[in-house]
């Protein structure tokens, strides 16, 4: 194999090398890398909008609700804020690390619980954690040259349970929530796609 067909690992990969649950959705986008990569970093999560993402978000919230909790809601969740900053605005969450082609972040939560329980980890945390109980999660946007101009955009999302009872019950969860993850996903990508081929 020449040195050009050997891949080099994603973060996310290296992260989460051999995941219990993984979903990845893919798009082409009729710009570069380059560009592509920097909407991803201007991505504001609150900005991704479609009725049921609104109405999973809705769901997901009753929890606390119901106890009369007020949910906190940043003015802003630009993921190239939190990689400027070095940390995520939401618990647990972590910068994994950024290369030229991808931007990774992580998190140690037990997800499956009305009210999710997290860790808060340090990036190194994420391979090495092994306490039982938890889910790790890792989840990065990836850019790839496709053709010429075009952009194969990636969001990938890889998930290990530290112990056989956390696999079981995570995915127990992931059978329920897949199909909105994907949605969410597809979503995501087209928000980056029409600012990246817009500009």
């Amino acid at each position: 194999m020449t040195d050009a067909m050997t891949a080099t690992p994603l973060l996310v990969e290296q992260a989460i090398p051999a995941p219990d649950a993984q979903i990845a959705r893919h798009r082409i986008v009729a710009a570069p890398p380059d560009r592509v990569l920097a909407c991803v970093r201007d991505l504001d999560f609150l900005q991704v909008r479609t009725p049921l993402l609104d109405a999973a978000m809705w769901v997901r919230g009753l929890p606390a609700r119901l106890r009369g909790d007020e949910l906190p809601v940043p003015p802003s969740m630009r993921l190239g804020d939190a990689f400027e900053a070095g940390a995520m605005q939401l618990p647990g969450w972590v910068v994994l690390g950024e290369t030229d082609r991808e931007l990774a972040i992580g998190a140690i939560g037990k997800v499956w619980q009305p009210d999710i329980e997290w860790l808060e980890p340090t990036p190194h945390d994420l391979a090495s954690f092994r306490d039982p109980g938890w889910a790790k999660i890792a989840a990065s946007f990836s850019v790839t040259a496709y053709g010429s101009g075009s952009t194969l955009l990636t969001y990938d999302c890889r998930v290990a349970g530290t112990d056989p009872g956390s696999t079981r019950r995570f995915r127990r969860y992931w059978g329920l929530i897949r199909p909105f993850v994907g949605h969410i996903f597809s979503a995501t990508l087209a928000t980056v796609a029409k600012q990246a081929e817009g500009r």
